[in-house]
């Protein structure tokens, strides 16, 4: 396993300000290749009550972006949404390792959960 140094962290904040962030177990059902891209994919996640396109940058960091697919992970919903290469991202992966420069993996229930359960 890789080393690192740990960042700083951050300045406090208060607790309010955390609940602002809507964080929510996401079932991820596709896979879409953004051809137009070399490090884009489009993921078609379920939260219960509705689905989203997210678009995350993971084709340099996994040699089978599908392998996700199927899998539960940890989503940012009430983001604005942004364009990105043309197609809307209404939301935003919660990965662990992008900002410290590991290839990042993904943050997942212990076990499955319905899908749209909240974090925190």
């Amino acid at each position: 396993m890789k080393k690192i140094v740990p960042a700083p962290i951050k300045p406090i904040i208060k607790y309010d300000d955390l609940n602002k962030i809507d964080i929510r177990i996401g079932s991820i059902e596709q896979v879409i290749d953004i051809v137009e891209s070399d490090k884009l994919v489009k993921l078609i996640v379920d939260f219960g009550d509705h689905k989203r396109n997210i678009i995350v940058g993971m084709k340099k960091e996994r040699e089978n972006p599908q392998e996700i697919v199927g899998l539960q992970a940890l989503f940012v919903v009430n983001l604005e949404s942004r364009k990105m290469m043309g197609h809307e991202s209404e939301g935003m992966l919660f990965d662990i390792g992008y900002s410290d420069k590991i290839t990042p993996v993904l943050a997942v229930p212990e076990k499955i959960v319905p899908s749209g359960v909240r974090a925190g």
